[in-house]
């Protein structure tokens, strides 16, 4: 019979990425402690929880730009501190929360630098370069507007340019950090019918998203953390519970069944709205398989 260790040992073999006892911190506070997470290969994996959580930071810990204090980073079942830094490059792809790029840029010289970990001193820009931009632009919808100046564009366009950029590099890997931060909701939708879009043409991608509702709209695979520490992972109809919500997030909720995608939509309570409807009218929802009266 298999044991937990070897069933984890499996699983972190099978996954791009995967972090096993992980601890890490800024200074002498741990902000991430004995974390062990496996992301699925070809899944959209969205790590959700409060702020102030872990989210950012273990994102950046997956993507090696914070040096744990204590255990290990595994990318395609090796250490990532054993690979040299353009091979991690090419291997996995940061959107990181804040881009910004020189005044005046064009979409198309900016996606262009998305090249640089295939550049070396034998190997300068080629035909190959050339596609790979084209393909990236071609992939988000950019190729009429890539030579447009970046700060000409609208907010959702400019996040499919960064996008664009980190798809020119050509990593199987996509590693994104709020990618819908500040943008209205026409736009974070864009962005992430985009993330599916390229999650069923074979990418796996791995992101943080504040929108509880729209994580679980999108997500194949869901990570909840709660004061650094993963306190439930899998698919969200899995997962997501009332139950759930309030330990993490501290709110009453009811979890009903979104009418659209079937997927577990989360409605929060509060004293006014505890026990009834708009107007104190009962309310009815469907609660994941089970009819609920909340009156």
């Amino acid at each position: 019979m298999a044991t937990d260790s070897s069933i984890r040992d499996s699983s972190v073999r099978k996954s791009p990425l995967a972090a096993s006892a992980l601890q890490v911190g800024y200074g002498a506070d741990p902000v991430i402690e004995d974390l062990n997470l496996v992301v699925p290969a070809n899944s959209f994996t969205v790590i959700i929880g409060p702020n102030a959580c872990g989210k950012s930071t273990l994102l950046r810990s997956l993507a090696r730009l914070l040096e744990p204090q204590r255990g290990s980073v595994i990318l395609n079942g090796k250490d990532i501190r054993e690979y040299p830094s353009k091979v991690v490059a090419r291997r996995l792809g940061l959107l990181p929360q804040s881009s910004s790029g020189p005044r005046g840029i064009t979409v198309r010289d900016l996606v262009a630098r998305g090249r640089f970990p295939h550049q070396s001193l034998l190997r300068q820009w080629s035909v190959e370069d050339d596609a790979a931009v084209a393909r990236a632009l071609s992939a988000t919808g950019l190729s009429e507007l890539a030579d447009r100046k970046v700060d000409e564009l609208s907010g959702g366009q400019r996040q499919r340019v960064w996008i664009s950029l980190v798809l020119a590099q050509e990593t199987p890997l996509l590693l994104l950090d709020e990618p819908t931060t500040f943008l209205d909701i026409t736009h974070q939708l864009e962005i992430l019918k985009l993330c599916r879009q390229l999650n069923r043409s074979g990418y796996t991608l791995v992101a943080v998203l504040h929108d509880l509702n729209l994580a679980f709209r999108f997500a194949t695979h869901v990570i909840v953390m709660k004061e650094g520490r993963i306190v439930a992972a899998g698919a969200p109809v899995e997962v997501v519970t009332a139950a759930l919500i309030e330990d993490v997030y501290g709110i009453p909720s009811i979890c009903v069944t979104d009418p659209v995608t079937g997927r577990p939509m989360v409605i929060p309570l509060d004293e006014s709205n505890h026990d009834t409807g708009p107007s104190g009218a009962a309310v009815s929802a469907t609660v994941f398989g089970t009819a609920a009266a909340i009156v």
